[in-house]
């Protein structure tokens, strides 16, 4: 049977990547959803069977900068307080942990580059402990809080907050593992002013991709197969 999987796209380089193949093997059909362009309703999300929300350059407390963040959050929060499977991507993240009640500030630094987790004892039992010392992209500068009731699963020295889970149907990811190492260069170029304003040339990240990405692909594989596998019915 046919299953709908809407993906919120806020730039579109950063798009499904790798999970792309993963949800068209388990027999679903894709919409992309462009964030200011198309219109994203709770009804819409409410349906689908899977919602998965990109990342992006903007923040998740910018509704006043771009007021179409404001329908984007009031419908992912009719999504996961029904406990639909949602999966959250950077700033996709950020806005499921501002819909579960959690806080979202900007740090005052950037995490720019590829660097391993340290996973929590309860991500042992999920599955990211698929990344256990792999390193992952990790491209942010703002942080969530970890909502009440979720699980935190993940953390790296400077955002001690880098995944969580709300059950077995939300997850939220800080880092970047739908991104095949073969398209950081659309990033790179995507990017650039943020790379020159941090002080980054991105030959070293280009190396980097190229020295850990398959192990990463191989792994972020794992992590969104068995997630999606365990996703579970809710009755609406």
């Amino acid at each position: 049977m046919t299953k709908n999987a809407i993906a919120i796209r806020h730039l579109m380089f950063e798009d499904l990547g790798i999970i792309g193949p993963l949800l068209a093997d388990r027999s679903y059909r894709v919409q992309y959803l462009d964030a200011g362009i198309d219109t994203i309703d709770t009804v819409t999300l409410v349906d689908a069977d899977l919602v998965v929300v990109l990342g992006g350059p903007i923040g998740a407390n910018d509704g006043d900068r771009y007021p179409f963040l404001t329908a984007e959050l009031e419908a992912i929060t009719a999504r996961v307080q029904a406990r639909r499977p949602t999966l959250g991507i950077c700033l996709g993240a950020q806005l499921i942990a501002r819909a579960l009640g959690a806080s979202v500030e900007a740090t005052g630094s950037t995490e720019i580059g590829y660097a391993p987790l340290t996973l929590t004892a309860q991500a042992q039992d999920s599955p990211l402990r698929h990344l256990q010392d792999i390193p992952v992209l990790h491209w942010h500068g703002d942080q969530f809080a970890i909502p009440a009731g979720a699980v935190k699963l993940a953390a790296t020295p400077d955002f001690p907050n880098q995944a969580f889970a709300a059950g077995p149907n939300i997850l939220a990811l800080q880092f970047h593992l739908e991104t095949h190492h073969r398209d950081i260069e659309r990033w790179l170029i995507g990017h650039a002013e943020t790379l020159a304003a941090a002080g980054i040339h991105p030959e070293p990240l280009r190396r980097r991709a190229a020295d850990v990405g398959p192990a990463l692909f191989d792994a972020a594989v794992q992590v969104f197969a068995e997630w999606l596998d365990a996703l579970t019915e809710i009755d609406r």
